[in-house]
């Protein structure tokens, strides 16, 4: 396809010749040159942006001064105010987001019509990648025939989407899709798409080599900055901008470096490692900020454990993880089947355009971090976050106190001792855990039994050290005579195919087969909730029966409350080798560094000692079978699928004819009876508080992903429409049904609503103030025409770049959203939608206005000329009729998403702009 370049007013386009092809780029160097400023110093992350203005400079949407700002944020200490336009090369999605994706673009193409626009006007104008990997469900697990099972079920349930996927396929220029089966997207995306750097022909007819840079629509898009490809997560939303051609509005941000040195030491993973940078970036404070790494230390880091670090970017909160250019950059392409022309051009570019990281390597950053790769040691991370970091020394003890604090017992610091340092069976005198039998089988479980071990998810799976690490494990455990214990739900769920190839290579799946992992779909899995129901429902039962603090270990990125598995209050992060360790050992309540994990059929102890492979045994092994040939082959034909994929029918169409009767697929409202014109900001008078919540309200909260049961409001839905609670499928496969997705809105089992004492789950007053659903209350106040808020805590929206969770707000009829701090993605979503954000200033917080939700709220300063980031006036009038008036701060942050709120939202914006 073309690329449309800009006017280049300062000549910095310049030539490049590499095995005797010749590329233009825009040259960093000559804009210094030019007089443009100093830009040696800065950030390579931050180059790839400056690039992107040099490129796309037109004197309209990118100004010469955009430019010059890059040499004001190195002098001004790694800061700066100015709003630039940046322009991503490509959008990756995955199917949970790209559906809904979809579904707005199918419906926009609808709206464009009604406006007397051309449908066809609606097209990706850059490379849009979808990768199917969220709809894969562990229904088997623990036997030869599980993928296959599982595959066989993940189409039964989803084939209306992936009809509607094919449609888009065939309707939609630059838009392709790798089918169901194949991996998940970051990791196809580190090993296939991503090129480090980009080439296309401009306008001109010329080639153009610059940087490959995306957006996508899952917040671990980040993952691919290990291989030094600047992306991010966005929600669908911003990503349906991008896809039109609509700049994404940002500010220059500050960049923090994050210098590596030592290097890794014996008995230690890459998930060691990152567990500790996110405890270490979250505490630092990096959101809405890059995050650079740098350091000798690199010389030492693979980069499959870069992209383990990368991934987890959103976990520490930052933009992105970002890991410059250098020999090991290359090193992998050539490894992962790139073509050898690419790497060239990958070195030279870099190397020209001062984007290679070599032993001169100083840059400037905004701010600075260090940590010596040699003080890691093993660790998990839970229960609830991904920053509760634990040395493995420490879990045993810490999970005995969420325990002890679950069940409102205050036991003395000696009895905790006492119940973490002893063997597992020992218990203190004042004991929080309960045990209960399970009905039918000769075991027992408690409080800290582990009942899903599942190695799963893009953090880890993409990394050959710690899968290979895995099947060790499993190698030497099966030969001392070891299996899980019978209550751990096991699973396998690589994130390509190339995974399974070097298992299969060196002989482990084998041994992982023995202990329960065999393989059981390529896709996210457990991470994103599938993990489907327990190995026995009697194991259910008797947890729910009585109340177990029952826990998950899995090998991914998300561990928050009530995303796991509806039966699992505690979700620990560990790297795989110890998720196969905790299968064995079953339970959280054993110091796996101390204690035993399990007996040989002789009754000998096995300690963890007895079974983990060395660095070295591990690095021969991935030497051996990590290999080109087997990218390559597995490459081969990424977009063809197998057989079920290849016999999916579709109608070729401009526009999608919607079925009326689809539970999956529904034209969503937000076009319907849409004016030609912009609307006004109005202030909000006379609204109702919805919910009151606290800190860390994740995405999770706001929209969950995963099953519901019928009772909800959502399931209420489909039961009408004569749909059996085994079809039900999961929140994130029905996102292309708006019905089903405000009805579960803030629906999050665990979530707690602070308008109801002791209440979790998605409930609150109605306008009779009785407890209701969420959806309810807010069907009520909507037919009575009252606007509704939304009152939060410190960083609300946290986790996935879930753009639901905006629509789903929107559509549930809340105008502002009131919270003490916002995650970057959640804030831009709730702005896309043309919902307003609002941050407390001075203190105040809903706890220091005791607020108790039966407030009317009424916020000014909105009409007539708002500018980004005032302070505007909110009044709350207490039920008892007093009355306080305080400042907060509008986070609308810059001018264009002024525009965007006056539209109605972004996709409005967009809309309008092509209708006209």
């Amino acid at each position: 396809m073309t690329v449309t370049v800009g006017h280049d007013s300062q000549k910095t386009r310049q030539t490049l010749n590499v095995g005797g092809k010749t590329y233009a780029y825009y040259s960093i160097p000559a804009a210094e040159t030019a007089g443009l400023g100093e830009f040696a110093r800065l950030p390579a992350s931050l180059k790839v942006v400056l690039e992107n203005m040099l490129r796309f400079e037109d004197g309209r949407t990118v100004h010469v001064d955009d430019i010059r700002a890059f040499s004001d944020w190195g002098k001004n200490g790694g800061k700066s105010s100015r709003e630039i336009a940046y322009r991503p090369a490509r959008v990756l999605m995955q199917d949970f987001t790209g559906v809904p994706a979809v579904v707005d673009l199918a419906a926009m193409r609808d709206g464009i019509k009604a406006l007397g626009g051309d449908a066809n006007k609606i097209n990706p104008l850059v490379p849009v990648d979808l990768v199917i990997d969220h709809s894969v469900m562990i229904d088997e697990f623990g036997t030869p025939r599980a993928f296959q099972l599982n595959v066989d079920r993940e189409y039964e349930r989803n084939m209306e989407r992936y009809q509607f996927l094919k449609w888009g396929q065939t309707a939609f220029d630059n838009f392709r899709v790798v089918p169901p089966g194949t991996g998940i997207c970051h990791q196809v995306n580190l090993e296939y798409l991503a090129q480090t750097v980009w080439t296309d022909k401009d306008q001109n007819g010329d080639e153009i080599a610059y940087p490959d840079t995306l957006v996508g629509t899952d917040s671990h898009t980040t993952m691919v900055n290990g291989l030094a490809v600047l992306g991010w997560g966005v929600g669908g939303i911003e990503a349906e901008a991008a896809m039109l051609g609509q700049p994404v509005s940002m500010l220059i941000p500050e960049v923090v470096g994050f210098k590596l040195t030592g290097k890794m030491v014996e008995g230690t993973t890459a998930t060691d490692l990152v567990l500790k940078v996110v405890q270490m970036l979250r505490k630092h404070g990096v959101v809405n900020k890059f995050v650079e790494f740098y350091g000798e230390g690199l010389d030492h880091l693979p980069l499959a454990d870069r992209a383990t670090i990368a991934n987890m970017a959103p976990e520490y909160g930052a933009t992105c993880g970002f890991f410059p250019i250098d020999a090991e950059t290359l090193r992998y392409l050539r490894q992962t089947g790139r073509d050898e022309d690419r790497i060239a051009l990958v070195e030279a570019y870099a190397k020209a355009n001062g984007m290679w990281r070599g032993p001169d390597y100083a840059p400037v950053y905004t701010s600075t971090l260090d940590l010596d790769m040699s003080t890691i040691v093993p660790a998990i991370s839970g229960p609830k976050r991904p920053q509760d970091y634990l040395p493995l020394t420490d879990a045993a003890r810490s999970f005995y106190k969420v325990v002890a604090d679950y069940r409102g017992i205050d036991v003395s610091p000696a009895a905790r001792e006492m119940a973490a340092e002893g063997p597992a069976p020992v218990a203190p005198p004042t004991d929080a855990r309960k045990t209960v039998a399970v009905e039918g089988k000769d075991y027992t479980i408690r409080d800290g039994s582990v009942v899903i071990a599942a190695i799963t998810s893009c953090t880890n799976t993409s990394n050959p050290y710690v899968m290979i690490g895995a099947g060790l494990v499993a190698r030497k455990a099966r030969a001392l005579g070891l299996t899980r214990k019978p209550w751990v739900k096991t699973s396998l769920a690589p994130g390509s195919q190339v995974v399974s190839e070097y298992l299969e290579a060196a002989g482990l799946q084998e041994d992982l087969d023995a202990i329960g992992f065999n393989l059981a779909g390529y896709g996210c899995t457990t991470c994103i909730g599938n993990s489907g129901p327990l190995g026995d429902p009697a194991i259910s039962k008797a947890i729910n029966d009585n109340d177990l603090v029952a826990t998950a270990v899995l090998s991914g990125n998300r561990n928050f409350e009530g995303r796991i598995s509806p039966d699992v209050r505690a979700n620990f992060l560990a790297s795989p080798p110890l998720v196969v360790a905790y299968a064995i050992a079953g339970d959280l309540n054993i110091n796996l560094t101390r204690d035993p994990i399990g007996q040989t059929p002789d009754g000998k102890d096995v300690f963890l000692k007895d079974i983990w492979p060395t660095n070295k045994e591990i690095a021969d092994l991935v030497h051996k079978t990590v290999t080109r040939e087997a990218f390559q082959k597995k490459y081969a034909d990424v977009f063809k699928g197998d057989a079920k994929w290849q016999a999916v029918e579709v109608t070729e169409s401009e526009t999608y004819d919607w079925p009326p009767t689809s539970t999956y697929i529904q034209n969503p409202p937000y076009f319907r009876g849409m004016a030609k014109e912009a609307g006004v900001i109005s202030d909000l008078d006379g609204a109702r508080v919805l919910a009151l919540l606290g800190d860390m309200i994740t995405t999770d909260h706001i929209s969950p992903a995963g099953s519901f049961k019928a009772t909800t409001p959502a399931g209420k839905y489909l039961v009408e429409r004569q749909v059996p609670v085994s079809e039900f499928n999961s929140y994130g496969a029905r996102r292309g049904n708006h019905e089903i997705m405000m009805r579960g809105t803030f629906a999050n089992i665990r979530i707690r609503n602070e308008m109801l004492e002791g209440v979790e789950g998605g409930y609150t007053k109605g306008p009779d103030g009785e407890q209701t659903s969420i959806f309810d209350a807010s069907m009520a106040w909507q037919a009575a025409g009252v606007p509704l808020v939304i009152f939060g805590g410190i960083e609300y929206g946290a986790g996935s770049s879930r753009d639901w969770a905006a629509k789903g707000t929107a559509l549930l009829g809340v105008k502002a959203v009131v919270a003490e701090s916002f995650e970057r993605i959640h804030r831009s979503n709730l702005v896309g939608m043309g919902v307003i954000p609002f941050e407390f200033t001075g203190g105040d917080t809903r706890k220091t206005l005791g607020l108790k939700g039966d407030e009317t709220v009424e916020i000014h300063g909105l009409a007539g000329d708002l500018k980004p980031l005032s302070l505007v006036p909110c009044t709350i009038r207490y039920a008892d009729g007093s009355i306080r008036t305080i400042q907060i701060k509008c986070r609308i942050d810059t001018e264009i998403e002024i525009d965007y709120v006056k539209h109605g939202g972004v996709l409005h914006y967009v809309l309008r702009a092509l209708a006209a």
